[in-house]
């Protein structure tokens, strides 16, 4: 019965992926692929939220792919209430980025995404930008961390060199001087073992820091597993129990319960640095927090094909919105 199953999961799978080409070649398609993904068989107003709603027949209104609300009377693409609404790009370029961007483990970068569809590059960054957006979790009410949580922080940035202030920087071996951390940026990784993970990037990691993040995200109940960074000494008040692994030490595993270890999270932050440094090259401390929410993203999903992780990023898109002046601003 499960060989059936899998069987049936990789049929559906192998369809749905079918979809895509077209999707990315057709704006009639991709306005199919989008609506369907958006709204899968029951279309509704994205105004006003009401089901009672029609596709709108006649020459103009089917070359704009138009529907209209019997409730609110308004009309309406697929278009309206996500991150791509207003965009002046053919909506099978985002049907593109959304692939590109969901496919891949380190993702794609704004200059490869401006060759494939053969826009400018700040057009490619801004439409990357908000595919990030859309797939981040909406960050007001996130459900806590349960069970065995690891929590871990990583540096990024701050290449070594003398442009950068640095001195002294070749015999730089990862050491935590001020020079150092004074042009990286700390990102604080937490991930529920056998669930998801959540990278906030903070400005420091002192232990009120440190403590303010993890209690935001982690239920009290929760077993907690950290290194021994002096900052995380005050945090197993708040929690059910604290686990320290000792990497000073030379420990990356205790011995005498195997269950002690910050693993999970390292080989998420493996990840994020591989497609920091490898894809993009250079990453701001200004869009840092999105880029982190992609590689969050793409961990979260790894249990799903690639169509069902672009569908899940289309679906995210909804309700979420970003200008260009958001973009290039104060983050």
């Amino acid at each position: 019965m499960e060989r059936k199953t899998r069987k049936a999961r990789s049929i559906l799978a192998a369809q749905q992926m079918d979809e895509l080409p077209a999707a990315c070649a057709s704006e009639k398609a991709a306005y199919a692929y989008m609506e369907s993904k958006r709204w899968g068989e029951t279309p509704c107003c994205p105004r006003c939220g009401a089901v009672n709603v029609y596709r709108m027949a006649g020459e103009k209104a089917e070359a704009r792919f138009l529907w209209r609300c019997r409730d609110c009377k308004r009309q309406y693409t697929v278009r309206i209430g996500t991150v791509f609404e207003e965009s002046q790009l053919p909506l099978r370029h985002w049907v593109r980025a959304f692939w590109e961007a969901a496919k891949s483990k380190n993702g794609v970068s704004a200059l490869e995404l401006s060759r494939i569809l053969g826009i400018s590059y700040k057009s490619a960054l801004f439409m990357l930008h908000r595919v990030r957006l859309a797939m981040t979790d909406d960050p007001a009410t996130p459900p806590k961390m349960t069970g065995t949580v690891e929590v871990d922080e990583v540096y990024v940035g701050g290449q070594l060199r003398p442009s950068n202030g640095f001195t002294n920087y070749r015999g730089y071996q990862g050491d935590r001087t001020a020079q150092a951390m004074d042009k990286k940026t700390p990102v604080v990784g937490m991930v529920q073992r056998g669930g998801n993970v959540r990278l906030r990037v903070v400005a420091d990691v002192t232990g009120q820091s440190l403590a303010e993040v993890v209690k935001a995200n982690v239920d009290p109940s929760a077993r907690l597993m950290t290194d021994g960074w002096q900052a995380y000494k005050g945090i197993g008040k708040h929690f059910a129990e604290h686990r320290v692994v000792r990497h000073n030490v030379g420990e990356y595993v205790n011995r005498n319960d195997r269950s002690i270890h910050t693993n999970t999270i390292e080989n998420v932050f493996l990840r994020l640095q591989r497609s920091l440094y490898g894809t993009y090259a250079a990453v701001s401390k200004k869009h840092l927090h999105r880029y982190a929410n992609h590689a969050a993203f793409l961990h979260n999903t790894r249990g799903l094909s690639d169509a069902q992780r672009i569908g899940a990023a289309i679906k995210g898109a909804a309700g979420k919105r970003m200008t260009y002046a958001q973009q290039v601003g104060a983050a």
